[in-house]
């Protein structure tokens, strides 16, 4: 049964991921990638722009589909090896999340929507999936296929 997941991370970090077609979640830990499997959509939600800067950026950044294969660690220097999964990217662009919170079923109706992010990897029901897609300008994305 194909899964919708929402994760979160700054731009910056989701751009690199994106350019090199993989995924890291909660600062590389493998525990909560073991949750998503191949097939599974997924999309990031990046608050700010980078890391620790409070620049109100608010977006989806990223939207994919997990590939075929289990997570593994990849060396990011200094001896950080933090795990990953690699991911078939959608051709996207960057949606804010403020024109959706009142149809979003994560979001409706919370004032505080953005305390559930704090773990870093939400569920997303498909409904959820579909209209992030869409407004990132992915109003197709096949996520019940073979990755």
């Amino acid at each position: 049964m194909t899964r919708f997941w929402l994760t979160v991370a700054s731009a910056a970090h989701v751009r690199r991921g994106r350019a090199e077609g993989f995924m890291q979640v909660n600062h590389g830990k493998a525990a909560p990638l073991r949750r998503i499997k191949p097939g599974d959509g997924v999309v990031y939600y990046s608050p700010s722009t980078v890391l620790g800067e409070k620049d109100g950026l608010r977006s989806f950044t990223a939207i994919g589909r997990v590939r075929i294969g289990e997570p593994y660690q990849g060396d990011m220097g200094d001896g950080f090896q933090p795990f990953r999964r690699d991911v078939a990217w959608e051709k996207s662009h960057e949606a804010s999340i403020m024109p959706l919170l009142d149809r979003l079923e994560l979001t409706v109706g919370k004032s505080n929507w953005g305390y559930q992010l704090r773990f870093g990897l939400v569920e997303l029901g498909e409904h959820d999936f579909q209209l992030v897609a869409e407004a990132m300008g992915v109003p197709e994305i096949n996520c019940r296929s073979n990755p």
